[in-house]
């Protein structure tokens, strides 16, 4: 194992940090809070472990899968742990549970939040956990991978690791540019999103934080009512681009390549469409009457664009809405966005090849000789690629089920715990009953908030980084 290399790349993480924890620091500059101080703390405390672990010179530079693995999930347990220092500082989040469980939900765009009052913390700590969205909505490591030369020949292995869905491909022959066009399409589609909320005279902090929420799809709100005191066009602007930013983000590089009929052939593209407009439908039929069918559709529209890509934001709380309609979002909760975009959850790949392989398997035991080949994209699904589907979703499973069952110690219903599961196992957020639209997980057990921190880490970073790190073989020579 290159050790050495380990800890370069993690000191680098920590020098990002640093950096991205500015923007916070000039906020509270401006608003003259004096919990800017705690940034200042922090970003001491980074720099003073990051620059000498990123001086390091290892022999080679060559990262495999298993460095990529633990590299990814070190970083990502690192990033939480120093990002969570500045609520716990400040005192503004005195608990460093509740600290912790707070960026990590917002490092793997999950949303789930334990504030009671939102309004409540100062405008730097409100920007740094929109912020945190956007970080960690691509991936920090695929940030570095665009702007440092990191790692000779394997690189790619880091990449794999971070990105959510079932494969990684590179754009391009060099990853390095691979990960700048992503990045590059990334934060253009910010900007395009930020200014355009401008238009529609938001204020310029509610602009900026709110943009970092639906980009990164993570959906933490500024505001105790969540986003249904926003106008209906700021309404519709998010709608847009929270389902933009859930396709794969092949789809754009192919559409900027000039390769439209590419990129419409994309299976799950396809499919990722199918199903919101479906759900759309159904939703709006459920819960709207003839006087308010238009009210309906608008609703609808918001929470099935933000469940589906696991965004979280809510117009209304749709704990009220008909059983049918929640089950719908909680389906969509599992579901999730298409691979390589911001979206969490399972991904729509991999429910599209799940069900191949149920045709597959139906087809095999009506005709035992008949050979039928995977297609996906037109382009042959390899068997490897089949069985890492299915080992997930066996994974994906058994911690679903070990995760409702140690939270169910703390007695809440069990809507409430499964959907709480679900919320942050899919990187979604909000659930039913009490950890609702409009209610917070403040009130579970530090054990509960545990397990779910690690359900949140475990689905950003596609659940075997994380779990490779509790294998003795992993640290093997």
């Amino acid at each position: 194992m290159n050790k050495l290399m380990i800890l370069h790349i993690l000191g680098w993480i920590l020098n990002f940090e640093a950096g991205f924890m500015l923007l916070p620091l000039i906020v509270a500059i401006i608003y003259g809070e004096s919990s800017g101080y705690a940034f200042l703390i922090t970003i001491g405390i980074c720099l003073l472990i990051g620059i000498p672990l990123s001086l390091i010179k290892p022999k080679s530079r060559m990262i495999y899968a298993k460095e990529g693995f633990i590299t990814v999930a070190l970083g990502w347990i690192m990033l939480s742990i120093m990002g969570s220092l500045p609520f716990y500082i400040s005192k503004q989040i005195p608990h460093y549970v509740d600290a912790l469980f707070e960026i990590i939900s917002g490092f793997t765009t999950t949303g789930s939040s334990i504030l009671t009052d939102v309004e409540a913390l100062d405008h730097c700590l409100i920007l740094w956990r929109s912020f945190s969205h956007w970080i960690g909505g691509m991936g920090v490591l695929v940030l570095m991978l665009a702007i440092l030369p990191l790692a000779r020949g394997e690189s790619m292995h880091l990449m794999r690791a971070e990105s959510p869905g079932p494969s990684v491909e590179k754009l391009v022959p060099r990853m390095r540019s691979s990960a700048s066009l992503l990045y590059g399409i990334y934060i253009g589609m910010t900007i395009i999103q930020f200014l355009l909320m401008l238009v529609g005279n938001l204020p310029l902090f509610d602009a900026l934080t709110l943009t970092f929420g639906t980009a990164g799809t993570g959906g933490f709100t500024i505001k105790n009512s969540n986003m249904a005191e926003y106008s209906s066009y700021i309404q519709n602007l998010i709608t847009i681009f929270m389902f933009l930013f859930g396709i794969n983000f092949n789809f754009y590089y192919l559409i900027l390549l000039k390769k439209q009929k590419d990129a419409f052939k994309m299976e799950e593209v396809k499919w990722y469409l199918i199903i919101i407009l479906s759900a759309i439908i159904l939703i709006s039929f459920n819960t709207g009457g003839p006087s308010g069918f238009f009210s309906a559709i608008h609703h609808a529209t918001f929470q099935v664009s933000s469940i589906t890509t696991t965004t979280g934001y809510a117009t209304v709380d749709f704990n009220l809405w008909p059983t049918f309609s929640k089950m719908i979002l909680v389906l969509l909760m599992f579901i999730g966005g298409c691979a390589g975009s911001t979206a969490g959850g399972i991904k729509v790949s991999r429910i599209v090849v799940l069900f191949k392989t149920i045709g597959k398997e139906m087809s095999f035991l009506l005709h035992k000789r008949s050979v039928k080949v995977l297609k996906l994209n037109k382009k042959k699904i390899e068997n490897d690629t089949v069985r890492s589907i299915n080992i997930f979703f066996a994974t994906y499973i058994i911690i679903f089920a070990l995760s409702v069952l140690l939270i169910s110690l703390d007695n809440f219903d069990f809507t409430t715990s499964f959907t709480a599961v679900a919320a942050t196992l899919n990187n979604v957020g909000p659930g039913l009953e009490v950890v609702g639209p409009m209610g917070n997980y403040s009130s579970f057990s530090d054990l509960s908030k545990f397990v779910m921190m690690f359900d949140m880490l475990a689905g950003r970073l596609e659940i075997f980084p994380l779990l490779l790190l509790f294998s003795p073989s992993t640290w093997k020579n």
